[in-house]
């Protein structure tokens, strides 16, 4: 009698406390109260700075403009000499009205140079506070949305499948703090949906597998007899072909599970290496439908998972040779690196495929033109198979019809 394996341990528990008592809303330290404090003290000490310093630069221009325009020398004989109003330098030569004039053009000329030597001081010192406004106000932003660089870190590495990570976020009370415990709940939860899931996953994987496989023992141990009568041999080959049908189905189903969370543990994968891995499995069927295999595959290696990614190759060819014309058909595969990403193109010829079905041949048990599965090509889960290993690399899988019938399938994953 086999033993029964041990049941997973449960994940650890989170060290953070989600259920923390919460302070009335004006003793909360939040952020809307603390940008508010912290822009509002900026624009203070900015106020108090630039009237400091408008004070300092009035205070000289008043100084500039209240010099003499002129200086009366000689102690016999008045002379008058200015060095900012050379036209008054001879009193002598000049009538009395235009000295007087000459004298309030003087004084209006320095007044307006002080008011523009005031002018141009001001702006350089706005221009020099903005500058170091700019720069502080980027710093503080920095400090306080650096909760949120956290936060994003642990999201993008629980995208990953790290669903062990915690923001265990620290700091006061307020609004990111309560977003960080939130999410961290959210993990938590996650986690244990997705450790049940794979529980389930590797249970069934053997309930469903032992009883199928136990079927196709007795059958091929009663075909294996030739005293069996005729008919009993036709209904064991028919009986064969449905459970070998049925195995195909569950493990369909297993994989379709398994794919659709993102790969751990990655390895490097040449994608050429396993598209000829999955040419020369199909060679044989491809030969038998009279369907040429071609096409250059260069290197083009990617991290990944070498099983998974085996099986997108060969859904696609499988799919591309079964799904052929009947006579004169080809199929074309074809390896390169572009743009930073390796790609794989299957492309087939075949029956005319619409634009609008494109969509449809992704979902599970659906094929054209036809709602469920009803035919020996296949179980139905080929494409979808391929669209959930795709996303757990990270990368994508296009489709389009080609001209005179086929489809031209196109799989992108990041190097």
């Amino acid at each position: 009698m086999a033993a029964t394996p041990a049941p997973p341990q449960a994940p650890p528990k989170p060290t953070w406390d989600p259920r923390r008592p919460v302070q009335p809303p004006w003793l909360r330290p939040t952020i809307r109260i603390r940008l508010t404090l912290l822009y509002g003290g900026m624009f203070l000490i900015a106020g108090i700075l630039l009237l400091s310093i408008i004070y300092l630069l009035a205070a000289q221009a008043l100084n500039t403009g209240n010099e003499p325009a002129f200086k009366i020398i000689g102690a016999k004989e008045i002379s008058v000499t200015s060095d900012a109003c050379p036209a008054i330098n001879n009193v002598s030569s000049i009538p009395l009205d235009q000295f007087n004039q000459a004298i309030s053009d003087c004084i209006d000329h320095q007044r307006q140079a002080a008011l523009d030597n005031l002018l141009s001081r001001s702006l350089l010192a706005l221009l020099g506070l903005a500058v170091i406004a700019f720069a502080f106000g980027y710093a503080m932003a920095g400090r306080v949305l650096s909760p949120l660089g956290r936060i994003t870190r642990t999201a993008r590495a629980v995208a990953g499948s790290d669903l062990s990570r915690r923001i265990e976020l620290d700091g006061p009370d307020d609004e990111l703090k309560e977003l960080a415990d939130t999410f961290d709940d959210m993990l938590e939860r996650l986690q244990r949906a997705f450790t049940a899931q794979q529980r389930f996953v590797g249970n069934a994987s053997h309930e469903l597998r032992t009883p199928l496989a136990i079927n196709r023992t007795l059958l091929e141990v009663h075909l294996s007899d030739p005293d069996a009568p005729v008919e009993l041999q036709q209904l064991g080959k028919t009986l064969l072909a449905t459970n070998e049908r049925s195995e195909q189905l569950v493990e369909g189903l297993l994989l379709l599970a398994r794919s659709d969370n993102q790969i751990v543990e990655r390895k490097p994968v040449d994608l050429a290496e396993v598209a000829g891995q999955a040419v020369d499995q199909v060679r044989a069927e491809a030969e038998a439908k009279g369907v040429r295999i071609h096409g250059e595959r260069k290197p083009a290696v990617v991290r990944g998972n070498g099983v998974l990614l085996e099986r997108i190759a060969l859904n696609l060819v499988q799919n591309a040779v079964r799904y052929n014309v009947p006579e004169g058909g080809w199929v074309e595969v074809t390896t390169d690196v572009q743009a930073g990403h390796a790609v794989l193109v299957v492309s087939n010829t075949g029956p005319v495929v619409p634009a609008y079905e494109i969509d449809n041949l992704f979902e599970p048990f659906r094929r054209l033109r036809t709602e469920r599965t009803g035919s020996d090509k296949g179980v139905g889960l080929g494409l979808s198979i391929v669209r959930s290993v795709a996303r757990a690399h990270g990368g994508h899988i296009y489709a389009r019809p080609r001209e005179g019938g086929g489809l031209e399938m196109r799989v992108t994953l990041p190097v």
